[in-house]
C-alpha cells in the first residue's frame, strides 16, 4: 500500500488524461513491476521494459498511448537519446510520464542526498522538461514535486 501511495503521484494524474484502454509502456519496470499492475486495474494495456527484468526489446519498436518512467530517469547513462528512442514510441496525443526528482539549483545540488547514488547519473530540472517540450514541440504539465507529463501534440 505504502509503495502504490508512492506511485500514485505519477499514476493518477496520467491516468486521468488517458482514455478507456490505452496502451502503455512501463520503461524500467524493475522485478516486481506495481504501476503497470495499477494502470491494468484501472483497464488500461501495459507492456513492460527492464534492461535486467523484462528485456524483451521488440516492445521498444511498437506505439503506445502512455509511456512510464518511474525512478528510472537518472539512471539513464544517455538520457537524451533514450527519451528521444521512447518519444518515437509516443503515438499522436501520446503522453509521457516521469517520476524524478528535480534539481531546484546549483545551492542546493551541492548538499542533495540524490547525487550520492553511484547509479544516479543523470539529473534533471524543470527547466529541462522545459527544453524537451520545446525541442519535441510538446506540452508540458508539471503535476508535482518530481512528476511531469510531456503530451506528444502531433
Amino acid at each position: 500500500p505504502r509503495y502504490r501511495g508512492f506511485l500514485d503521484r505519477l499514476f493518477a494524474p496520467l491516468n486521468q488524461r488517458l482514455a478507456a484502454r490505452s496502451r502503455g509502456l512501463d520503461f524500467g519496470s524493475g522485478p516486481g513491476p506495481t504501476l503497470s499492475v495499477m494502470f491494468e486495474e484501472a483497464g488500461h494495456r501495459v507492456a513492460l521494459y527492464d534492461p535486467y527484468y523484462a528485456p524483451e526489446r521488440s516492445v521498444l519498436s511498437m506505439t503506445y498511448d502512455f509511456i512510464t518512467l518511474s525512478e528510472v530517469a537518472e539512471h539513464l547513462a544517455r538520457p537524451g537519446a533514450e527519451l528521444d528512442n521512447l518519444w518515437t514510441c509516443l503515438a499522436p496525443l501520446g503522453w509521457l510520464g516521469i517520476m524524478t526528482k528535480r534539481v531546484r539549483d546549483r545551492a542546493a545540488f551541492t548538499t542533495w542526498h540524490y547525487i550520492n547514488d553511484p547509479t544516479h547519473v543523470s539529473f534533471f530540472s524543470e527547466a529541462t522538461f522545459r527544453w524537451l517540450a520545446n525541442r519535441w514541440s510538446a506540452t508540458l504539465e508539471v503535476v508535482g514535486d518530481d512528476v511531469v507529463l510531456i503530451q506528444k501534440t502531433r
